[in-house]
C-alpha cells in the first residue's frame, strides 16, 4: 500500500504540535491512508522538539529532528524531503492553517496520475491589513522576477517520489521550493483551499522578514534584477544626452547655464544609481560566494528515536 509522507516546517510552534498531529492522524486513519508525520524543529527557542519528541513516543508513524539554529522555512522544507520515505510527499504548514481536508482530495488526484498537486489559495483569510499589503507586494515582486503567478500559490502541495528526487538532487544551497516545483515541470493539478485561522500563537512573518525573503528568493531563481543595472546605465546614457543637447544649444544661443543645481542633481541621480546596481550586483556575488563554500542547508541536532541511520551533525546531501 502506497504510503503518505507530510512535512511539516514548526518554528516556535510548541502549542501546535499536539493538535496537528492529532487532527492529521484522525484524518488520514479515517480516509484509510497509510502515513507517516515528519516535524522539523527550525532551531525552537520554545519546547517545540520536545512535543515532537513526545508524539513519536505515542505513535510510531510520527518522527522529527531539530536543527542546530535557525537556518529558515526552505531548510526545514528540505530536511523535511530527506527524512520522508513516502510515495507521497505534501509539504504544509505546522499551524493548520493550510487545511488537512484538502490532504484526501490531493492524495485521490496522485493516485490518478498527477505528480505535483498545487494548492491554490482561495482567500487569505482573516490577516491583518498590513500583513495582507505586505504579503501581496512580496508575491507580485515574485511573479514579475520569475515570470510565474505565484499571487495564490503556497508551500502548500503534493509531491510525487521522482519529483522529490529531483529537488533533492540539486545541488544549490539557496533555494525557493515553490518555484523550483513550477520549474521542475510534471505534471501538475490543482486543488482550492481556504486559509484558516491559527488556534495557536501568531505569524512568524513580519514586512521585512517578507521582503528578506523576497529578496532572498529572487537573486536564487533570477537573473533579472541584475538586467536591472543595465536599464539603469541605458537610462543615465539617455539622460546625460539630452542635458548635453541641452547645454549645446544654449551655449550656441548664447545662454549660460545658471548655477550648480543640475550638476548636482546629475550627480545625485547617477551616484543613486550606481550604489543601486552595486548593491545588486554585490548581493548576487555574496549568493555565488555561499554557494561556493559548499556548506550544508542546514544542520540536524537532533532526532527522534524512530528515525534509523546516521542523520545527525552537517547533513551533506
Amino acid at each position: 500500500m502506497a504510503l503518505l509522507s507530510i512535512v511539516l516546517p514548526a518554528y516556535n510552534e510548541e502549542q501546535n504540535i499536539p493538535n496537528t498531529a492529532r487532527v492529521l492522524s484522525e484524518l488520514l486513519s479515517k480516509n484509510q491512508i497509510e502515513y507517516e508525520l515528519v516535524f522539523i524543529s527550525d532551531g525552537s527557542g520554545d519546547g517545540t522538539f520536545e512535543e515532537i519528541r513526545k508524539e513519536a513516543q505515542r505513535d510510531v508513524r510520527i518522527k522529527g529532528a531539530e536543527f542546530s539554529r535557525n537556518f529558515g522555512k526552505e531548510a526545514g522544507i528540505f530536511a523535511g524531503l530527506e527524512l520522508a520515505s513516502g510515495d507521497a510527499v505534501v509539504v504544509m504548514d505546522c499551524d493548520l492553517q493550510h487545511p488537512p481536508e484538502t490532504i484526501p482530495e490531493m492524495w485521490e488526484k496522485w493516485k490518478a496520475g498527477a505528480e505535483i498537486v498545487e494548492g491554490i489559495k482561495k482567500s487569505r483569510g482573516k490577516e491583518s491589513l498590513g500583513y495582507k499589503l505586505s504579503a501581496g507586494l512580496f508575491y507580485k515582486i515574485m511573479s514579475r522576477l520569475i515570470k510565474m503567478d505565484m499571487s495564490s500559490s503556497s508551500d502548500f502541495k503534493l509531491l510525487d517520489r521522482k519529483v522529490v528526487e529531483v529537488l533533492l538532487g540539486l545541488p544549490e544551497r539557496n533555494t525557493f521550493f515553490r518555484a523550483l516545483t513550477f520549474w521542475a515541470g510534471f505534471r501538475t493539478e490543482a486543488v482550492y483551499y481556504e486559509v484558516q485561522e491559527r488556534q495557536y500563537g501568531e505569524s512568524k512573518w513580519s514586512f521585512f522578514s517578507l521582503m528578506k525573503y523576497a529578496v532572498a528568493n529572487a537573486t536564487s531563481f533570477s537573473t533579472l534584477p541584475l538586467q536591472l543595472v543595465t536599464v539603469m546605465g541605458i537610462i543615465s546614457i539617455l539622460f546625460s544626452v539630452i542635458l548635453a543637447i541641452q547645454t549645446l544649444l544654449k551655449y550656441l544661443m548664447g545662454s549660460a547655464v545658471e548655477g550648480f543645481t543640475t550638476v548636482i542633481l546629475l550627480i545625485l541621480i547617477i551616484g543613486g544609481f550606481l550604489m543601486l546596481s552595486l548593491g545588486i550586483i554585490g548581493h548576487y556575488i555574496a549568493r555565488i560566494y555561499e554557494e561556493v563554500k559548499g556548506r550544508p542547508k542546514y544542520i540536524i541536532s537532533k532526532v527522534t528515536d524512530n528515525i534509523q541511520g546516521n542523520v545527525l551533525g552537517a547533513w551533506k546531501k
